[in-house]
């Protein structure tokens, strides 16, 4: 019997756990029921009761394993890690919210057993806020175009995946691990299903401007080289123009010495142009270096606090 893997990353989902974990489990009895599966939340070390209301399930159910993490170690680690410990012949990653539809899992399962190693949900419509929404889409096709690997249009990470392509993931040793990215680097024959997403069932967005901002550098510096190489072609080009207006500068001083007073003003305006340019390309630079410094320093994606119901 093949078995099938849920990973479901949690953080201060306690109204949340309880229900995603029942909607599973039901839908993989009334679809899927040919199939041994295991339930694995990963909690990034939750504030509220959502840690004590896993204990309950996993005493309930051996079936429902739990990793609890010491401290949050971020929205891109943890989930990355759980897929690392899952042990299905397949894995299928949502989130707790229900923004990930559960009745979707079993399309994910069709497609895979037609041979498709990863199944994406990619999403073509979402009810969220409309300008976040359009913040999203305008992102996702200028990172698409500029990137050195195909990224995938509105996908979040929920899908399925292939065992095979899980030990693809262990063998990486990425300690800044970007699941879209790799899937789109790395992935074998791929199937995209298409779905709406609905609201959080319950509870507030753990997202805002510092982690989304954080996905983008994350995507734009691990796959992109455009940064570097605008830094070097706007640096060289205000170089050369900056030498060309130097030098018509003087020659009118020269030549015109006694009428030619142009002051203070473009010299400062030069400046100050000059200056925001350098500004925003060494920090364009300094994402490259933070990127390239988390990954030499080699620290692990996350630690464990305990782990239950994973005796074999």
């Amino acid at each position: 019997m093949k078995k099938i893997s849920v990973l479901i990353p949690c953080y201060n989902e306690e109204e949340n756990v309880v229900p995603i974990s029942k909607a599973v489990i039901e839908m993989l009895g009334r679809d899927l029921p040919n199939y041994d599966y295991e339930i694995l939340f990963i909690d990034n070390c939750s504030l509220d009761g959502t840690q004590e209301l896993i204990l309950g399930l996993c005493e309930q159910n051996k079936k429902i394993k739990a990793i609890f993490n010491i401290k949050n170690f971020g929205q891109f680690n943890s989930p990355f890690y759980g897929l690392l410990q899952t042990t299905g012949d397949c894995t299928v990653s949502l989130c707790c919210d229900f923004q990930d539809p559960v009745e979707l899992i079993p399309q994910f399962v069709h497609e895979w057993e037609k041979g498709y190693k990863i199944v994406c949900a990619v999403k073509t419509t979402s009810l969220e806020n409309p300008v976040i929404r359009a913040m999203r889409t305008v992102y996702y096709k200028l990172i698409k175009k500029i990137s050195d690997v195909d990224i995938i249009e509105h996908f979040t990470g929920f899908g399925l995946y292939d065992k095979s392509f899980i030990e693809v993931l262990r063998g990486l040793d990425d300690t800044r691990p970007f699941i879209r990215g790799i899937v789109a680097e790395l992935g074998g024959k791929r199937k995209e299903i298409e779905y709406q997403q609905p609201k959080r069932r319950a509870g507030k967005t753990h997202n805002n401007f510092f982690t989304l901002y954080d996905a983008a550098m994350l995507s734009f510096t691990s796959y992109t080289k455009i940064g570097l190489r605008l830094a070097t072609f706007v640096g060289f080009g205000i170089g050369v123009l900056s030498g060309v207006i130097g030098l018509i500068y003087l020659i009118l001083k020269l030549i015109m010495w006694q009428q030619f007073s142009a002051g203070m003003a473009p010299v400062l305006i030069g400046m100050f142009f000059l200056g925001a340019v350098q500004l925003v390309f060494i920090g364009i630079l300094g994402e490259y270096i933070l990127n390239i410094n988390s990954r030499v320093i080699k620290r692990p994606l996350v630690v464990e606090e305990k782990r239950i119901n994973f005796e074999d």
